[in-house]
């Protein structure tokens, strides 16, 4: 793992690469309080950006999700609280330093928890989505949607039911599939911990399950993300629960995915719930 101190030397870095550069937002094992900032030019092998990166002043920073925002900014969605009505955004202009950007409260009051705020960039409808887990408790956790509704990324509207998904779902990472016209939602069961792939042609639905149980051989999981390779195939990351370990797979057709392996570089069982995104 490599440490990068210098914007100058981070560009770089950035340039070195025509296959594109990935960016990974993340907490670690040894704190929920402090989030890391990693690159790479292969959407594998991670060099550390810098961490940590960023400490908010609630305490508490897990589950952090990364864009690069058309205003030339990154901006990180993250959980606030174990039990809370919010999420955060915080704002950077290059992965080193980082500010709160803005809080977002949850205007439905009976939800005690609200976990894994995750981005989403819908490319059909051009919107700044983030998809939240709400639940009293751990069994009545449901997904959804917070759309900007400015371009500074500061006014929210929501929640908007992901219909179709849940109860007892959480951590909901979507992806866009062009060719298909289909939105292809991973998320996890909260009874099994298995991750389960579900589809949609909105994406607020309604969804419909169409792999579920432990249909990859990821065993049981959380905190699934899946990045674009430069070849066109997709990039499933997620924590663990039987290995221990930080996963990763990968698939050509959201549908079949290849036997997980550990991510390399010692990050394994150091990094936890996070984001990669391919910014190339």
């Amino acid at each position: 793992m490599r440490s990068i101190t210098s914007f100058a030397v981070l560009c770089a870095l950035f340039m070195q690469s025509a296959m594109g550069i990935y960016v990974f937002s993340v907490f670690t094992s040894t704190s929920e309080s402090n989030m890391y900032i990693y690159n790479s030019t292969d959407g594998l092998n991670f060099n550390l950006v810098k961490g940590p990166a960023y400490t908010p002043t609630t305490g508490l920073i897990r589950d952090p999700s990364i864009i690069r925002h058309t205003d030339g900014y990154y901006y990180v969605s993250y959980t606030t609280n174990w039990e809370g009505r919010d999420f955060a955004i915080a704002r950077s202009s290059n992965l080193l330093d980082w500010t709160l950007h803005t809080t977002v409260s949850i205007s439905d009051t009976a939800q005690a928890r609200t976990w894994a705020p995750e981005i989403f960039q819908d490319p059909r409808t051009g919107k700044t989505n983030i998809i939240v887990s709400l639940g009293e408790s751990l069994t009545t956790f449901n997904p959804y949607l917070y759309t900007a509704t400015d371009a500074t990324l500061t006014s929210w509207t929501g929640p908007v039911a992901m219909s179709g998904i849940g109860p007892n779902y959480i951590d909901t990472f979507v992806v866009w599939d062009e060719e298909s016209g289909m939105y292809h939602a991973y998320t996890k069961n909260e009874t099994s911990k298995y991750l389960e792939h579900a589809v949609a042609y909105n994406l607020a639905g309604p969804w419909t399950f169409v792999q579920t149980g432990n249909f990859a051989g990821f065993g049981r999981a959380e905190g699934p993300c899946i990045t674009t390779l430069a070849d066109g195939k997709y990039r499933l990351f997620a924590d663990g629960y039987d290995s221990g370990k930080y996963i990763y797979s990968d698939s050509a057709d959201l549908y079949t995915w290849s036997a997980y392996q550990e991510v390399p570089g010692g990050l394994s069982g150091f990094i936890r719930h996070g984001t990669v995104r391919n910014l190339g």
